[in-house]
């Protein structure tokens, strides 16, 4: 019986570690619709922020260096925000501001435009930052998806769970509820593709706290990009505002 048993428990154990190997496959398939792949890139990205209406409200423009281990830097290009800069070290965010020589601690979920966070802009792999479970098949709309959830892996995020619709059949992003620590739904997610197997093109953010306004986070370009180490470290980045 006690072999019984253990053989019941092997096999479980190697079941559940299929199902993760699974949710891992599936997570950075749709980490490279949103990506295009590889560890370090340069994305230009376009902030939009729509009123209840549909009338536009505010525009900026962000260039993201995305690097390997959990670093990214934000170029913030808009005359309006013009030589700010958020730096991502792992759980540890900081906003420069020209003419200052101390890096401002801030936390990924502060808001950079409307409802676009800084985590929204800088963190881009799920694969990496967040714990996956298969909930099942479901309907979306005219296509058959998969829902997973997603438990944060790290404490430097903007959401703690997620709720993710992939496609079933070619394992691109479709939807998402975000949620704050608090288990709280902060906002919708809609993904827009380029093309039907293509790249994600735009993320549509709807606030589900407060304003309820649109906010579209659209990825203009994509390129692979390593940046020096130097800017990668505050303090540096506080004594040489002028990077380019």
């Amino acid at each position: 019986m006690k072999k019984l048993f253990t053989a019941l428990a092997l096999a479980a154990a190697a079941l559940a570690a299929q199902a993760t190997t699974d949710v891992g496959a599936l997570l950075k398939t749709a980490d490279r619709y949103r990506t295009g792949g590889g560890a370090d890139l340069q994305v230009e990205t376009q902030v939009t922020v729509l009123n209840r209406d549909g009338s536009p409200d505010k525009e900026r423009r962000y260039t993201v260096f995305a690097q390997a281990q959990h670093k990214s830097l934000v170029l913030m290009r808009s005359p309006a925000e013009a030589g700010q800069k958020v730096l991502m070290l792992g759980d540890d965010f900081w906003l420069l501001l020209p003419g200052s020589q101390r890096p401002l601690r801030i936390t990924p979920s502060q808001k950079l435009l409307g409802d676009a966070s800084t985590g929204d802009i800088a963190t881009l792999s799920w694969a990496e930052d967040y714990t996956g479970t298969l909930v099942g098949e479901e309907q979306c709309e005219a296509q058959k998806c998969l829902h997973v959830t997603l438990q944060s892996a790290r404490k430097g995020l903007s959401y703690a769970r997620i709720e993710l619709w992939l496609g079933k059949a070619r394992g691109e992003p479709l939807k998402a509820e975000l949620y704050v620590q608090s288990d709280k739904l902060a906002k919708l997610a809609s993904f827009v593709m380029d093309k039907p197997g293509g790249q994600v093109q735009e993320m549509v953010l709807t606030d589900k706290l407060s304003s309820h306004k649109e906010t579209r986070v659209r990825y203009v370009s994509r390129q692979a990009k390593q940046v020096p180490e130097a800017w990668l470290n505050p303090m540096f980045l506080a004594r040489n505002p002028a990077l380019e």
